[in-house]
């Protein structure tokens, strides 16, 4: 019988199966089979072997151990198909090998013909039952076939013990697949009882933990083996992931930061650091991770242009920029980061470079309908309404949207067709009259027209269906703080407003614009002790809508205002100034220019 170091020479006789350990190696073939196997000489069978001045591959008459080599051969060569061939010939020579039964079922089982496969494995085990290896083989081939009670059974002892640690291994795998991690568990302690050093046991008793939900156990074994282990990143990265389920930030942080001390320049463990940072809201450590990022390993541009989106939200417009270039440098189709290389020339004061990008991203993608939204909002600041109804109507066209139809009809309304801006809005609350949001747009509509208490009816009518509407309580709050008008309900209705919205710069304006109001109104009348907690209340507040904005001309204007009301006269230049840079709006701030002249003939 040919067994795993043997092969039968021709003319042999087979040896008595009364002995069950493996066959002595004998006889001529098997000599120089090892010695080819070994010695690694030659790349084709020894000379004589096939016993003419031809090979000739298949030798009906030739005992299995000539199929054996050819089968040897082919696997050197790997050609697994012509191998599994010769060892089919050897095991129909010899049905009483195991180990031939065994090749057999490995060959068969990498052509996925598993019910084959299994048969000859079977074969195999019921031959010499205490190979380890076959039964190894049987029951990973249970397990490829979901019968995980079968492969249970041929892994295990008589008492009820994985046969050795490899088993142990795969029956945890078949205990987690088999939705059992409470025996998963056992045999993972079971594992580390054999080994304690074991980094297998240690992994498998840590994810059994995890799967029984005991996460702050499985923890407790990553650290324990990261001791021993401190640069296998195998362990941290489990381990890294367990805290971020549990959202464990701090841990997850200061793991990696242990892992950079060894492996600094690691580029997978600087990109989960970065991640976890902008998990936190952290935007100045994952800009500085980023960078690290870039600097080592300039070619990873979509780290590259992960640090653009950090830098724009950091409103660092040139070097977001930079990022946007660079990536598209390479990537000259990805529009999605065109679009952002637009918003960020906008807001960097490139108005013609904005109108570049946005006009390049086709009609087909995604962002067209936003980029030409961007762009009307490009034209409506330049007063050029019609170009900006234009490219409205073209974003309508690729996604209509109701926020799109209500900018139409202000646009409308800027355009000089106050008329038709109304008819729009009407046409569209005729179907919805109870639509709070067309109505405030209707009262944003009557005050671009300037008929002041028409805007509050509508405005109020909105607050009637919709108490809640953040928008209509600030601008009726605003509108009354402008005109020095009940100023305690336009505190009130703007105090409303910003707790909807708390993080609004407009509405977070409106209220320094009604502490300074207050305050103004107590200057006026002799009071100044009394304007002062209020005229510090007002500069908070409008320093907060300053940063929440990112730079506005009205609030810039607003924070001269108070300066001056505050007798900081240089300080005062300097906000209407910041103004004027930040192209101021006219029709909302028509004396800014004449304010900052009339300060700087007085100062000078």
């Amino acid at each position: 019988m040919v067994g795993p170091s043997e092969a039968r020479p021709i003319g042999a006789k087979r040896r008595s199966a009364g002995n069950r350990g493996r066959p002595r190696p004998r006889g001529l073939a098997l000599a120089l089979c090892l010695a080819w196997l070994l010695g690694g000489c030659a790349s084709t069978l020894p000379a004589g072997i096939f016993g003419g001045a031809e090979d000739v591959e298949i030798r009906p008459d030739a005992d299995a151990s000539y199929d054996v080599l050819v089968a040897h051969q082919h696997e050197s060569e790997g050609d697994g198909d012509a191998a599994l061939a010769a060892y089919e010939r050897a095991v129909a020579k010899d049905s009483e090998s195991a180990y031939l039964h065994r090749k057999v079922a490995e060959g068969l089982a990498r052509e996925n013909r598993l019910d084959e496969a299994l048969e000859h494995a079977t074969r195999a085990h019921e031959i010499e039952p205490e190979e380890i290896p076959t039964r190894l083989f049987l029951g990973q081939l249970h397990r490829m076939r979901r019968d995980l009670p079968a492969a249970e059974r041929v892994l295990t002892n008589a008492a009820g013990d994985p046969i050795d640690e490899r088993a142990g291994l795969l029956l945890f795998q078949v205990m987690l697949e088999s939705e059992r991690p409470e025996h998963a568990l056992s045999i993972a302690q079971w594992m580390l009882a054999q080994d304690p050093e074991s980094l297998r046991a240690s992994l498998a008793l840590a994810t059994a933990y995890q799967k029984l939900g005991r996460n702050l156990e499985a923890e407790a074994v990553y650290r324990e083996t990261l001791e021993s282990n401190p640069s296998n990143l195998r362990i941290s990265t489990a381990l890294a992931r367990s805290y971020r389920a549990r959202k464990a930030y701090e841990e997850e942080i200061a793991l990696y930061e242990q892992l950079l001390e060894l492996h600094p320049r690691h580029h997978l463990t600087l990109i989960a650091l970065a991640e976890v940072q902008m998990s936190r809201d952290d935007l100045a450590a994952a800009i500085e991770t980023f960078e690290k990022i870039e600097r080592y390993y300039p070619d990873d541009l979509r780290s590259v242009v992960r640090l653009g989106f950090l830098k724009f939200e950091a409103r660092e417009w040139d070097s977001a920029a930079e990022r946007f270039r660079k990536f598209l440098a390479m990537h000259p189709n990805e529009y999605d980061v065109v679009y952002f290389l637009g918003r960020v020339r906008r807001r960097g004061g490139d108005e013609g470079g904005a109108i570049v990008e946005f006009e390049s991203i086709p009609l087909e993608h995604k962002n067209y309908a936003d980029a030409r939204t961007e762009l009307a909002s490009i034209y409506e600041r330049r007063g050029d309404y019609p170009r900006a109804l234009e490219e409205v109507a073209r974003a309508r066209d690729a996604g209509p949207s109701r926020a799109l139809e209500l900018y139409s009809a202000q646009l409308q309304a800027k355009a000089g067709d106050f008329d038709g801006a109304v008819a729009h809005l009407e046409g569209l609350l005729s179907k919805q009259p109870t639509d709070d949001e067309l109505l405030y747009n209707l009262g944003v509509v009557y005050g671009e027209a300037k008929r002041r208490d028409e805007s509050i009816r509508y405005m109020q009518l909105a607050l009637r269906e919709n108490p809640d509407n953040a928008s209509a309580l600030n601008y009726v709050g605003y509108t009354w703080a402008e005109k020095g008008e009940h100023l305690d309900e336009a505190q009130e209705m703007i105090e409303r407003a910003l707790e909807l919205r708390p993080n609004d710069g407009y509405i977070t304006d409106s209220l320094g614009w009604v502490y300074y109001m207050r305050a103004l109104s107590l200057v006026e009348n002799g009071s100044d002790e009394s304007a002062r907690p209020l005229i510090e209340k007002a500069l908070r507040e409008l320093e907060r809508a300053k940063e929440l904005t990112g730079g506005d001309p009205v609030v810039s204007e607003h924070l001269g205002d108070i300066y001056l009301l505050k007798g900081e006269r240089e300080r005062a230049v300097e906000m209407f100034e910041e103004a004027v840079g930040l192209d101021p709006r006219l029709s909302e701030q028509p004396n800014l220019y004449e304010k900052l002249e009339t300060l700087r003939r007085e100062l000078h």
